[in-house]
């Protein structure tokens, strides 16, 4: 159960869990209450469709002497969501063939009302997919809850300590970032560092190395001296960064070569195309290219959770709110009103709010007054409730942290060790009336007694 332990951070030895075998030869969909699994099932056959008739796992879990025993492999089922092998082909759509070609061509000449009729086009039906779940899917956390809310009732545990998700026991985490795609988005940065700064917020900047506008030493200090954070967008945004696996090393050596040069330690792909198993090339720290839920992006899919993950060495933070230029021109909402509801229930999971807002879409009075909006009811949730608003950069360094923290019992009760435990939290969960709930201590009282 390492995924479980390491999601929580959480003592081993409180968690009591195997998997029942064999599992099915096939992998499929099945339920494990209302949340919506992909793996191989014990003693039943999955569904090869998630509309199809989708059996209930949970009947087959089993507590036998303290010990769970799940119908399925926890780590194949959360690795097979978190990076999207349960999707059909990821070049599917766009990504391949002559007319994918042809319009990321033309695609810089096109104005924006044709790219949004060609898109809706591309787009239609996605409001009839059952899965992921929109607004945003949070089946990889609701599982997690699920099972350790089994561990505390197998082994009769009145609570379970962890290692609180966020820095100074933040309820969560919310990223401002921005893709930079034309030069009038890059010439707009600056105007864009000014409106972040007026709510006290640091940003990460998206900059696409080659083609789309010059790079020079001066742009990319003129955004670390404010404070705000560089990070490579692709290589050129033509859309062909994963098209193949021999075009994908040529330009990943090239993007990690930039890297380098620009001194940055994260990493998004053009149009939000990815393939984790490839994640291996890529020499960042991080990645943002993968969404929560990706029903209105080129390549459909989701990792479907709203917490930062590890690829191989490679922490993911996953885009979980939906897109400006999507919210203006696919959606035509020129409200924050779907933002603030994906925030509610990233909040609801301790999440993290991943927003992507570009410097090319915002420049005219009606998207800068909502994007402003925005940013007003972001400081507004750091100022009442606590929120966590960080760049890119710090997200990854705590939460790399985090993944090396121990929590160790000695006399007094339990206490955190490892490098940031002077801002880590000791955390409880509980449950009351059937509920899984969690009781978090101040860093400074990190000593608790012991079970």
């Amino acid at each position: 159960m390492n995924d479980l332990v390491q999601y929580y951070r959480c003592p081993e030895n409180l968690i009591q869990m195997a998997t029942r075998e064999p599992l099915s030869d096939a992998s499929g969909y099945f339920r494990v209450g209302k949340e919506l699994c992909y793996g191989r099932l014990f003693d039943a056959r999955p569904s090869e469709s998630p509309s199809g008739v989708v059996c209930d796992a949970s009947d087959r879990i089993v507590t036998e002497k303290g010990t769970t025993y799940l119908p399925f492999d926890l780590s194949q089922v959360a690795t097979n969501l978190r990076c999207e092998l349960y999707a059909e082909d990821w070049r599917s759509g766009v990504l391949k063939g002559a007319v994918s070609k042809m319009y990321y061509f033309v695609r810089p000449l096109l104005p924006v009302a044709m790219r949004k009729y060609l898109q809706r086009i591309h787009l239609r039906g996605w409001d009839q997919l059952q899965f992921p779940r929109w607004p945003v899917d949070r089946t990889v956390d609701n599982l997690f809850d699920q099972l350790l809310l089994l561990a505390l009732r197998s082994q009769n545990h009145k609570q379970i300590p962890f290692i609180w998700f966020w820095p100074d026991g933040a309820p969560s985490c919310a990223m401002m970032t921005h893709d930079v795609e034309t030069t009038s988005g890059r010439d707009f940065c600056s105007t864009l560092m000014d409106i972040d700064d007026a709510f006290g917020i640091k940003s990460s900047f998206q900059v696409v190395p080659e083609e789309r506008y010059d790079v020079t030493p001066d742009f990319l200090e003129s955004i670390r001296v404010r404070g705000f954070e560089v990070v490579i967008h692709d290589l050129n945004h033509d859309g062909r960064l994963y098209r193949s696996r021999n075009e994908f090393l040529q330009r990943a050596a090239k993007v990690n070569a930039y890297g380098r040069k620009y001194g940055a330690h994260g990493f998004r792909a053009g149009v939000l195309y990815r393939k984790q198993l490839w994640y291996d090339a890529l020499c960042f720290d991080y990645d943002m290219s993968v969404p929560s839920v990706a029903h209105l992006d080129p390549q459909r899919g989701g990792c479907c959770t709203v917490m930062p993950y590890f690829v191989g060495s490679i922490l993911e933070l996953p885009v979980t709110m939906t897109q400006d230029y999507t919210l203006f021109n696919v959606l035509s909402d020129y409200s924050i009103d779907l933002w603030k509801k994906q925030i509610a229930l990233v909040m609801e999971k301790h999440g993290l709010s991943n927003f992507i807002v570009h410097p090319d879409y915002i420049g005219a009075s009606r998207e800068r007054s909502v994007y402003e909006e925005l940013l007003g009811y972001l400081a507004t949730l750091r100022n009442e409730r606590g929120l966590w608003i960080a760049k890119p950069g710090e997200v990854n360094r705590w939460w790399r942290q985090r993944a090396e923290m121990k929590l160790v019992e000695g006399r007094q009760g339990w206490g955190i060790e490892g490098e940031g435990k002077e801002r880590a939290c000791l955390a409880f969960a509980s449950e009351e009336e059937g509920r899984l709930v969690f009781n978090v201590q101040s860093a400074k009282a990190q000593m608790h007694p012991c079970l």
